[in-house]
Formats: C-alpha cells, sequence, structure tokens
C-alpha cells in the first residue's frame, strides 16, 4: 500500500498531477497523456537503463521543489530525471524547449539518409514523426553524411547501419531478453556504429524483437522489404498457443496474403510482449492464428489512412432525385 508521503504532486504544462516518488518526469508526463508527454527515441519502459542518450525528452524545470524552489539551470532529460514534490516543469509552453528540441533534430537528421521514399520503416518511423513535429525544413550542413554497407544479421535482419541514431535499443533488447548479446556499438563519435564484430549472425528465440524496438530503418525484416507500404496493409490482432512466448501479435494483411508478424505497440510505440522468432517468421497463414479482429490504430497515424472499424456509407442518391439549389 502506497502511504501519502511515498506521493509527490508535480506541475507538467500547467497540469499537477500525484505521483510515486522515483517517477520520472516523462513518466508523469505519460501519466497525464500523450499531449503532454515529451518525445523519446532512446528511452524504451520495457528495457533497463534505457534513456539518455537521444536527448529529445529535454524539459525545463523552472521550479525545482517546495523546499527548493530554484529552478534547474539547465534543461534535463526527462527520461532520466525524477520528480520531488511541488516540481514545476515545462515541456510544450516552453520556448527553450521548444527551439533545444529542433536543435537534437537537427542533429540526430545530421547523417540520417532521406531515404523515406525507399525505407520500410516509411509511415511508422518515430524520427519522421520527430522531424515533422520538431524539426526545421532544411539542413545548414554541407558535409557528406556518413555511410555503411548494408550488413546481413542472419537470414531474418538487415543492419543498415547509415540510418542508425544510435539509441542503444537493440543492444539493450539482446541483452536482456536473449541468452546472449553478440552485438554492440563499437568506436567512438562520429564512427560509432552497431555491429557484430565478425559479422556474427543474431541466432536465438528472440532475436527478431531488435525490428521491433528500432525507432527507425536501421533494423529491418527481410522477409518483409520491400513488399508492400504499411498504409497499404491491414493490421489484425491475433494469438496462438506458444510455449516460447505470449503468442500475442500483430498480422499485417494485404488481400489474404500475411506480410509480417510483429509484436503489439502500445501508443508509445514499445511492444507490450516481445516475440519469439517462430511466431514472427515462421507463422504466416492464416490457419496458424485465432484472430480477433481489427487492430486499433492511433487515428493521426499514416497507417490508419482508409482502416475504418465502424463505417457509415452516404446515402447514394438516385439523378432524378437531385433538386436544382434556388437560394
Amino acid at each position: 500500500m502506497q502511504l501519502e508521503n511515498d506521493m509527490a504532486k508535480v506541475t507538467i504544462d500547467g497540469i499537477q498531477i500525484e505521483v510515486p516518488d522515483g517517477t520520472t518526469i516523462l513518466n508523469a508526463a505519460r501519466m497525464i497523456g500523450p499531449d503532454v508527454a515529451p518525445p523519446t527515441m532512446c528511452y524504451y519502459s520495457k528495457l533497463k537503463t534505457s534513456g539518455g542518450y537521444c536527448r529529445t525528452c529535454l524539459v525545463e524545470v523552472t521550479k525545482g521543489s517546495e523546499k527548493d524552489p530554484r529552478p534547474m539551470p539547465k534543461l534535463v532529460a526527462s527520461c532520466r530525471t525524477t520528480v520531488m514534490d511541488g516540481m514545476e516543469v515545462s515541456n510544450n509552453t516552453s520556448a527553450k524547449v521548444k527551439d533545444a528540441r529542433a536543435g537534437v533534430v537537427e542533429f540526430l537528421l545530421l547523417n540520417h539518409p532521406l531515404d523515406c521514399p525507399v525505407c520500410d520503416q516509411a509511415g511508422e518511423c518515430h524520427l519522421q514523426d520527430l522531424g515533422y513535429e520538431h524539426g526545421n525544413y532544411k539542413t545548414r550542413t554541407d558535409f557528406e553524411r556518413r555511410t555503411f554497407d548494408k550488413i546481413d544479421i542472419g537470414d531474418k535482419v538487415q543492419l543498415h547501419m547509415t540510418r542508425c541514431i544510435l539509441c542503444y535499443r537493440c543492444v539493450k533488447t539482446a541483452e536482456q531478453i536473449t541468452d546472449g548479446r553478440v552485438h554492440g556499438v563499437i568506436n567512438r563519435g562520429d564512427h560509432a556504429e552497431i555491429s557484430t564484430y565478425v559479422a556474427q549472425a543474431i541466432d536465438n528465440d528472440f532475436s527478431g524483437n531488435v525490428i521491433d524496438v528500432c525507432p527507425v530503418g536501421a533494423l529491418t525484416d527481410k522477409t518483409f522489404r520491400f513488399k508492400s507500404r504499411v498504409w497499404f496493409t491491414k493490421p489484425v490482432d491475433a494469438h496462438r498457443s506458444c510455449d516460447t512466448c505470449s503468442g500475442k501479435v500483430v498480422l499485417w494483411y494485404q488481400g489474404e496474403e500475411v506480410l509480417r508478424v510483429t509484436g503489439r505497440k502500445d501508443e508509445w510505440g514499445e511492444v507490450e510482449e516481445f516475440i519469439c522468432n517462430t511466431c514472427r517468421f515462421d507463422k504466416k497463414k492464416t490457419s496458424d492464428w485465432t484472430i480477433e479482429g481489427p487492430r486499433k490504430i492511433n487515428r493521426h497515424s499514416v497507417i490508419a489512412a482508409n482502416h475504418y472499424t465502424n463505417l457509415v456509407k452516404p446515402k447514394e442518391f438516385k439523378l432524378n432525385e437531385i433538386k436544382q439549389i434556388t437560394e
């Protein structure tokens, strides 16, 4: 049972909420709602020690706490900063935050290729959303972008390092939910890259989850590459009895064909339950699954285009029923 003195009141963008001590500013903002929550590219609630790399979730603390009301001198990463009783935070209402976030997006796009028209992540890419909502319309750099050769990490996953923003999600996924991590970040600064050192295959029951956690198109499903745009597919919730994972997935249909299988994601774009490779890559027949119904997609997402759960067709008029407007 949570005691009253274990709770803290924090105000974010003028909205007050009471949360348990130890809650980060980011999670407190998420409890209020998506309109207040800062964007994230590296934080992942299901992965321990994630966050603190991308700096997209920077916020301004205008009041430290009730005991010490002094504002924090610099913007802080909301995913790593815990709330204090009486704290006041500005996110969308802060000009400093908006300016800093635009700068962070510019840095993320500094080396990121603008190949969205041919990238399989287009339509569900967090960097696309971030750039559209917070970025500048053009770059200020004249330097050549860094490039890497594509690497096949096994027969199901391809690494396109040129698109990577070094969020570390895939590294932590392999480290925390698989039998053994065989890849990581090597080198430093502009030369840093995700690598398996000797091009080893990531081969274990849950290796495919690195595809789901990647916020950009750096890690892609080779069985789905260039087959279709996500907005042309129909996502359907389904489940099966699986000895390795929960068996709860999303099937992405085009017509009667299952093009890909992914884990179910919440409103923050995070996988609810990680799924095994058997469910992801080997079970692509409708007969393998129990269909639950259409997947509910946020109406603001491009994936929601033409996906209607309660379609009401307009009344059809016959030519002789149309009357001339006299007014």
